[in-house]
């Protein structure tokens, strides 16, 4: 995460109930939700290696829940674009393009299948409307996720993501997509960290006035 949480926190006073953090990983995260007293936590990871590694990281003990799949905006099976050099974290359900040229010690070796699922076809099961933080790192797909969970986000209030302003992935979503998709649901863009030139990460606040985030 690019953007210091804790900063974010304290200056928009986040009432976090819970978060959905999508694209876990190793749960590197988790720790700081723990400092902050967040308990009701689900951890999205659909890399099988990587999904191991976040069952031995995360304790599920206190209401945190892990599930192995992908998110998007249908329910089927998909194949992803995986690579080791940077532990799997720039894996893609979409083809790498400038990613290519921009990292080229990361390289696409292998493809895996997962399971990818709709966040409102989950919410009724789990009762999303509790988690009102989104965490999100999905390698260009983010568009894809929003557009699955349509009406659970309603009852978000703030969501971290990455986002793109060039073409890393085969068709992946642009900033200017995100912004323009997340305003029909009263959010804007607060803050944004282009440390990766191409790619960088936002925080978007619901019912936030402040537009100058460039």
């Amino acid at each position: 995460m690019l953007l210091n949480f804790d900063y974010f926190k304290s200056l928009y006073k986040f009432d976090i109930r819970g978060i959905l953090h999508i694209g876990a990983h190793y749960g590197q995260e988790y720790e700081l939700y723990k400092r902050h007293n967040i308990k009701d936590i689900i951890f999205f990871e659909p890399l099988k290696e990587n999904f191991k590694v976040l069952t031995q990281n995360v304790s599920t003990e206190e209401g945190t829940i892990l599930i192995n799949k992908a998110l998007g905006n249908q329910t089927r099976k998909v194949e992803m674009y995986v690579e080791s050099a940077n532990q799997g974290q720039s894996s893609s359900i979409l083809r790498p393009n400038l990613h290519l040229k921009q990292y080229p010690h990361i390289t696409f070796d292998e493809k895996e299948t997962v399971e990818m699922i709709r966040l409102d076809d989950l919410s009724p099961l789990l009762n999303l409307e509790k988690y009102n933080m989104i965490n999100m790192d999905v390698q260009g797909y983010e568009l894809e996720v929003f557009r699955g969970g349509s009406k659970y986000l309603n009852h978000v209030d703030y969501i971290f993501t990455e986002v793109n302003r060039d073409m890393l992935y085969e068709n992946n979503a642009m900033v200017e997509e995100i912004d323009s998709f997340l305003s029909e649901y009263g959010f804007s863009r607060v803050a944004t960290n282009w440390q990766g030139n191409t790619w960088g990460d936002a925080l978007y606040v619901k019912d936030e006035d402040d537009d100058d985030y460039e």
